[in-house]
């Protein structure tokens, strides 16, 4: 297999300062559809310049994205992030068609189990952490659905069969009564972030299986019945229904942690907007837009934005958000209001990273809302990603019904 290195492309441009002032004191323009692509672009060029393993003088096969730019931080002690990082490449790819992403396919595919540090000698791509497979998973899914390519749907249909549904705890165990668990050696732990990416997960493989040839011989709505199972137990247990919150697991003593994270937030939202999408069910529509409102309303007090987030595993929490935010803020059901709300949250969120966090040079951004990194050195896998999924967001964000 050739090595695939190109040199990335820096998109720089300079973004005038002239235009309205919001409710929360920032100036900006208004941007256009070819504004959101350019910096998606520049920003995954970036991802790739910087972080790509293989780009690097003496690491010609280092299908992997470092921890770090530059070489600044090259441990693989952390998985999950390798999925994320796919992730803005399929975006790419979705969005632009070019080749230059889709050659990042295969050797991807090869690297992240070779780098995997927990693997098992019978499945490479397993993990200590239920969650690091499942985000796996999901990115497998997502590069099914932009190439069709088989091998993506059937392994994470066994990733999600093998490893990850089998952790679902006994439903008469108390005081959990079910749920997916977080850690394979932490089996009384079960969290919002092995749950909701789980519920996803049998969701997505239910509306793909008509697709696949071979699908397996688990029906197909056993995998609804199961993303419906593990949807409820999220709710039920690590939902608050009156504030929209989402928490952040149950431990082994069944005490409810009250920590909140976007990421979990994100995907408890997304389950339930997979859920309505197949079931038509409205509650899961509400349910979905009372968590991305607690969001809004109570997360985002950084001048109107969600908190700094400049590295280790926070770093990605707000990407994930967006992520599924985005498709929620486009489902046609929305109400006038509520969809605009939505809509100029996210747009808004997106300007000021745009305006104040990236470098317009480099096109990286390491966290900080308000303040562009000054340097390639030093910035973080996890809080760029978390840029480019923004800005990928933006680029899919539907525009309001004119009036």
């Amino acid at each position: 297999m050739k090595k695939v290195l190109f040199v990335a492309c820096t998109l720089s441009f300079c973004i005038s300062l002239q235009g309205k002032t919001n409710s929360n004191g920032v100036i900006s323009t208004e941007k256009d559809a070819a504004f959101w692509s350019r910096m998606a672009d520049g920003m995954t060029q970036a991802l790739i310049k910087h972080f790509w393993g293989a780009n690097f003088e003496g690491h010609p096969e280092r299908y992997y994205f470092n921890y770090g730019s530059d070489l600044s931080n090259m441990t693989t002690n952390h998985y999950w992030p390798q999925a994320h990082a796919m992730d803005v490449i399929v975006d790419a790819y979705s969005r632009t068609s070019e080749k230059q992403y889709l050659n990042f396919y295969p050797l991807w595919w090869k690297g992240a189990p070779a780098y995997n540090f927990s693997g098992k000698e019978i499945d490479p791509w397993w993990n200590e952490f239920v969650d690091d497979m499942e985000w796996m998973a999901l990115t497998q899914l997502r590069m099914f659905e932009t190439t069709q390519r088989e091998e993506y749907f059937l392994k994470a249909k066994q990733l999600y069969n093998d490893w990850i549904w089998p952790t679902w705890g006994p439903e008469k165990e108390e005081p959990w009564k079910g749920g997916i668990t977080w850690k394979t050696d932490v089996k009384k732990s079960k969290n919002a972030c092995s749950n909701g990416p789980a519920a996803i997960i049998a969701a997505r493989i239910y509306t793909m299986y008509d697709e696949i040839i071979e699908p397996g011989k688990k029906p197909k709505q056993a995998y609804l019945d199961e993303a419906i199972k593990i949807y409820t137990w999220l709710r039920d247990h690590l939902y608050d229904p009156a504030t929209g919150k989402v928490f952040d697991n149950m431990n082994a003593k069944g005490d409810i942690s009250p920590a909140v994270y976007t990421y979990n937030v994100g995907t408890f939202l997304g389950a339930a907007h997979e859920l309505y999408k197949i079931t038509g069910d409205k509650q899961y529509l509400s349910e979905a837009i009372k968590a991305a409102n607690y969001a809004i309303d109570k997360m985002s007090t950084n001048q109107g934005v969600l908190s700094d987030a400049t590295t280790g595993d926070g770093g990605l929490f707000h990407g994930i958000f967006f992520r599924y935010f985005v498709k929620l803020i486009n489902d046609p059901d929305l109400d006038d209001a509520t969809r605009k709300k939505f809509h100029d949250y996210i747009t808004h969120c997106a300007t000021v990273m745009a305006e104040h966090g990236v470098n317009q040079e480099t096109m990286l951004y390491a966290g900080t809302w308000w303040q562009a990194p000054v340097s390639t050195k030093d910035v973080s896998l996890t809080p760029h990603l978390s840029g480019c999924m923004l800005m990928e967001a933006m680029c899919i964000l539907e525009p309001l019904p004119s009036k």
